[in-house]
């Protein structure tokens, strides 16, 4: 049998809303990007003091470490078009302010990293509800091409952006980076506005309150193998490759002596080398898998980071920028891909913003970190302890696999009756306990009690709060799982979160029962608030 053709690197394009909505975002990444290099330049005139201009890199992740998590639970519970098209909106204004007062010579640093705190908060609002859109957009056997066109995107927008920039401070002066930038936000918002996006289909249960949407965002991915793996993954390469980014314009000024043209010439080497790395990595992620290719991506940061320490010739550091940006975008694009990979629809922006806190809270970490190292030790030892660190990682996370779920079919199955309630009160008795007998044959103990712990970790991430598994004492062949559920109405979106790949476990598990016998399911609540009721059985 014929292995299935692999998508083209470039299908998604096939489907113009996800062509249009590239194209306007590589335009606005651009202004971004122009925005960046004059924020990180502008600062090295304010104080340039290592610290200090680290803070401004700090100032754009932070946010995204305090907000993502309430931005990835509002992407999921609300419109994600008109989240985009307000925040989008709200940061081109702020942009436009900024570069009125760049031009009127009365930025003082503290606006500065003011300005940039609030322009990050309006990313970590996007991020979530972008990197959410893209499985909708795009069919699944394309969505690896889909994440790698977009990490493409960001890259050719950082090789021209940068650069760009550079020629733009000083050619017309600092406030047009900003400038621009404020216009770049235009193309964006005219194609979100046009966009009409199929609407899922209504839930019959109310939506779902944002502190209770972050608690199961949370849960989900606390109990979801692949998702952990992929957290300690990025936390472990964002922390040390942070410091490349903390240090650049330092490095750009002080070890190289060059002024913001250079520094733009290097960050835009930093594009290139990842729009190079993009058209390599998908025969290297074929060839060498996903954990290999993290592994890899990690060695090349650490020699770029290497390189830098070591040389004072900007032509050297150009070639580290170039390694850099390749080694980037295979670890980004690797990781962000898997991501999307782990997370089912109903908690996907929630999940993608605990990976997004995760990556920036390493990035806003580290750059203070490494900036106040570089302040007190000196550039060169600084950058090159980050690249001893990175490496020394890479065989302690080994055993944080990638890829597990990519084979596993995480829609939701709806295959749970509906649960029987003889009572109208059933909302208001919380929590609400969940009784499931089992009848196993002897010889089968050991083999039952080893798939109900992977059950476990299902009952979990779908919203469970406690878990556990009881064997009658009189009656070594009887089984009791009991799981908790805080409502009623937690409970009902517990059945509509159980994927197809937990159904196939229970099926799974159902072999192992004795012949002539099923799982016998009962709903206890609450009698506090209520006379005592009998067990209700499905």
């Amino acid at each position: 049998m014929e292995a299935p053709a692999r998508p083209a690197p470039f299908a998604p394009f096939r489907i113009r809303i996800f062509a249009l909505l590239w194209v306007a975002t590589l335009v606005s990444n651009i202004g971004t990007w122009m925005h960046d290099v004059g924020a990180g330049w502008l600062m090295t005139t304010l104080d340039p003091a290592p610290l200090t201009v680290a803070l401004v890199q700090a100032a754009t992740t932070l946010p995204v470490f305090l907000f993502a998590l309430p931005a990835g639970a509002i992407a999921d519970i609300f419109d994600r078009r008109v989240l985009l098209i307000g925040v989008n909106a709200a940061m081109m204004l702020l942009t436009a302010a900024l570069a009125f007062l760049v031009a009127a010579e009365r930025v003082t640093p503290e606006m500065l990293i003011g300005f940039t705190f609030a322009l990050g908060t309006g990313a970590a609002f996007l991020a979530p509800a972008w990197q959410a859109i893209v499985p909708a957009l795009v069919p699944r056997e394309t969505l690896q091409a889909a994440i790698t066109l977009n990490s493409l995107g960001i890259n050719v927008s950082r090789a021209i952006g940068p650069a760009l920039a550079g020629a733009l401070i000083v050619g017309i002066g600092l406030y047009a980076p900003f400038a621009l930038n404020a216009a770049s936000f235009v193309g964006i918002l005219a194609v979100l506005a046009s966009w009409k996006p199929e609407t899922p289909p209504e839930s019959p249960l109310p939506r779902e309150k944002v502190g209770t949407a972050i608690l199961a965002g949370l849960r989900y991915a606390a109990f979801s193998d692949p998702v952990r793996a992929i957290l300690w993954r990025a936390a472990a390469f964002f922390a040390f490759a942070s410091a490349f980014w903390a240090l650049l314009p330092l490095i750009a000024k002080i070890t190289l002596g060059g002024d913001a043209r250079l520094y733009g010439i290097l960050v835009a080497c930093v594009g290139a080398g990842a729009v190079g790395g993009a058209f390599l990595l998908p025969a290297i992620r074929r060839r060498a898998g996903g954990d290999w290719t993290v592994a890899y991506g990690t060695v090349g940061m650490a020699l770029a980071l290497g390189l830098l320490a070591i040389t004072r010739e900007p032509s050297l550091a150009a070639v580290a920028a170039l390694v850099a940006g390749a080694a980037w975008i295979a670890v980004l694009s690797t990781l962000n891909a898997s991501a999307q990979m782990a997370l089912p629809a109903w908690v996907r922006a929630r999940g993608l913003s605990i990976f997004l806190t995760v990556f920036f809270g390493s990035m806003a970490a580290g750059s203070v970190a490494w900036g106040a190292l570089a302040q007190r030790f000196g550039i060169p030892p600084t950058l090159a302890a980050a690249a001893a660190g990175a490496v020394l990682l890479i065989p302690l996370t080994a055993k944080a696999r990638l890829g597990a779920s990519e084979t596993l079919d995480l829609a939701a199955s709806m295959h749970w009756p509906a649960p029987v309630v003889q009572t109208a009160a059933a909302e208001s008795r919380a929590p609400v306990m969940t009784l499931v007998t089992y009848r196993v044959a002897a010889a089968e103990h050991a083999r039952f009690i080893a798939a109900m712990q992977a059950l476990k970790r299902a009952r979990r991430r779908s919203g469970a709060y406690d878990w556990g598994l009881m064997q009658d004492g009189a009656d070594p062949d009887r089984f009791v799982e009991y799981f908790f559920d805080a409502t009623w109405l937690e409970h009902l979106r517990h059945h509509r979160r159980v994927s197809a790949a937990d159904h196939a476990l229970q099926n799974r598990i159902g072999a192992l029962l004795a012949p002539d016998t099923k799982p016998v399911v009962e709903h206890l609540l609450n009698a506090a608030h209520a006379p005592p009721t009998k067990p209700l059985r499905e």
